[in-house]
């Protein structure tokens, strides 16, 4: 019969004591995830996050308003004395200097190439939901051919920043992509 010697136990114990400390961690880990990955969004949730829309019916100086997150979303097709217009405001008289764009940076100004969705400023895709106390505006309407708020008074221009009244800030961009001509993503 072998006999074991000190160094030999110590080898063991020291086995013993990481393998039981693997296991544990294992089994901490498993008892745990249950609970992180309850956390998590359900999968209507997550479905909801983004959504596709077919654009291709809106025509020139219309526009489309779908719910996407709970909040109606303008989705804009602006003509060219609209473009015009919106491209002509003098950045020194807006009430609000950013552009309230998901899509580029936070601190970029208001100007209309920084709120419209492609560089020739026809499309323009806004949350529709007043800044002021959440009403919703009415498109075409207003001292500045865009969108009032007939709640309060707030007057938003043809690229959705705020011109007049108690609203504090611009009409927010969500986070948008052209996936074909014809499609529009929201969200991201």
């Amino acid at each position: 019969m072998v006999e074991l010697t000190s160094d030999t136990d110590d080898r063991r114990r020291d086995f013993l004591y990481v393998a039981t400390g693997a296991a544990g961690a294992v089994a901490a880990g498993a008892s745990i995830w249950p609970l992180v990955n309850q956390m998590n969004p359900s999968a209507d949730v997550q479905a909801l996050s983004m959504i596709e829309v077919e654009i291709s019916g809106v025509e020139i100086g219309t526009q489309l308003t779908v719910k996407w997150r709970g909040k109606p979303v303008f989705i804009r097709r602006r003509n060219k004395t609209e473009i015009k217009l919106a491209r002509s405001v003098d950045f020194d008289v807006l009430s609000d200097p950013f552009a309230r764009n998901a899509n580029i940076d936070k601190s970029a100004n208001a100007t209309d190439l920084n709120r419209a969705l492609d560089a020739d400023g026809e499309w323009l895709v806004m949350i529709g939901v007043c800044t002021h106390l959440g009403c919703v505006p009415l498109a075409d309407a207003g001292e500045f051919d865009g969108w009032f708020c007939p709640c309060h008074g707030s007057h938003y221009d043809s690229s959705g920043r705020i011109r007049k009244g108690p609203a504090p800030e611009n009409l927010a961009i969500p986070v948008a992509t052209f996936l074909t001509e014809s499609t529009l993503r929201l969200g991201a």
